[in-house]
């Protein structure tokens, strides 16, 4: 009796210490439950397409002739990383890519440098120079296109022909902008919707200096150029990397600008636009879909470094408060 009772008290102490838990873990799904929908709907929106993707792309499959369609396994990724049309796309985005986020860094870090002073206009210029991150990105191609490049009535043309009056030149050059300039039409558009996007980051990290750090290396008889290379500088290395990073991962898959203002010509077809010709005009699903999955890829590696970048920023400003 006495075992018997000492067992029951034992127990008894264990269940409830069980109950707890298990009113934890009921409380864990209550709050989690909400968030079912959005997450099935999510993977139903974003992981079974590329899924779908994957299968498609180890299948040789034109839309044109479905009944020869057949499993080739690895053959179309060999196909992306050794048909020539391919290998020039791929050249074409790191160049494409590589000048667009250096020119915007460079010329955001300007920017930057000049609205952390104070002046009279101050927010008004700042609003004017945001706006072109603001537009959409076919919206800002199509600008580029028809009111600037236009070789009849675009603006540079037409600033051209001003000069040549104002300084006595009759026959002045009138240049096709984006027959004979392709690559860098399209580079000069994306460099002017993206600056704004460097600027803000580069602000914010300008706005985030000690304050007390800048006015004791100021007392020392530091010069600007002393304090923007030993002190601003590294302390926006992690910005600069940010911007760098974050501008990279929207860049490579840029369409939009190439397909409005080119149409992919004269060389200036990156490798999402190769993707679209090989899917939509070649009709080859089976190749396009490699293309695709390896665009995916590029940029999955490339958001890994700046998802790093971003919690390392995050950490460094947290120990800092």
């Amino acid at each position: 009796m006495t075992v018997t009772a000492t067992r029951e008290t034992t127990a008894a102490p264990q269940a409830t210490a069980r109950k707890p838990g298990g009113g934890d873990r009921r409380r864990a799904w209550a709050t989690r439950a909400p968030l079912l929908p959005a997450l099935i709907f999510l993977i139903a929106v974003t992981q079974l397409p590329f899924v779908a993707t994957l299968v498609i792309s180890l299948f040789d499959w034109n839309s044109l002739k479905p009944e020869k369609r057949h499993f080739t396994g690895l053959s179309n990724y060999a196909s992306v990383f050794t048909d020539e049309a391919l290998r020039e796309s791929v050249v074409t985005t790191v160049v494409l890519t590589a000048t667009v986020v250096i020119v915007s860094v460079v010329l955001g870090l300007v920017f930057a440098l000049l609205l952390d002073r104070t002046f009279f206009g101050r927010g008004f210029v700042r609003t004017l120079l945001i706006t072109p991150f603001l537009l959409v990105p076919v919206s800002a191609a199509l600008l580029w296109k028809h009111a600037l490049y236009n070789p009849e009535y675009g603006l540079f043309n037409g600033a051209l022909t001003w000069f040549g009056e104002l300084f006595g030149i009759e026959s002045i050059a009138q240049p096709e902008w984006t027959s004979e300039m392709p690559l860098i039409a399209i580079e000069a558009s994306l460099v002017w919707q993206w600056t704004p996007f460097m600027m803000l980051i580069l602000l914010a990290g300008l706005q985030s200096r000690p304050a007390e750090i800048m006015e004791a290396a100021r007392l020392d008889g530091a010069g600007p150029w002393q304090i923007f290379r030993h002190l601003t500088l590294p302390h926006l290395r992690r910005y600069l990397e940010l911007g760098i990073l974050l501008g990279s991962v929207y860049i490579v898959q840029n369409f939009d600008a190439v397909f409005t203002i080119t149409s992919g010509g004269l060389g200036t077809a990156n490798l999402p636009y190769t993707v679209y010709e090989t899917f939509y005009r070649a009709h080859e699903y089976g190749l396009a879909s490699a293309a695709g999955v390896v665009v995916v890829i590029g940029t999955i590696i490339i958001a890994t470094f700046a998802l790093r970048v971003v919690s390392s920023l995050f950490r460094e400003e947290a120990s800092r408060a």
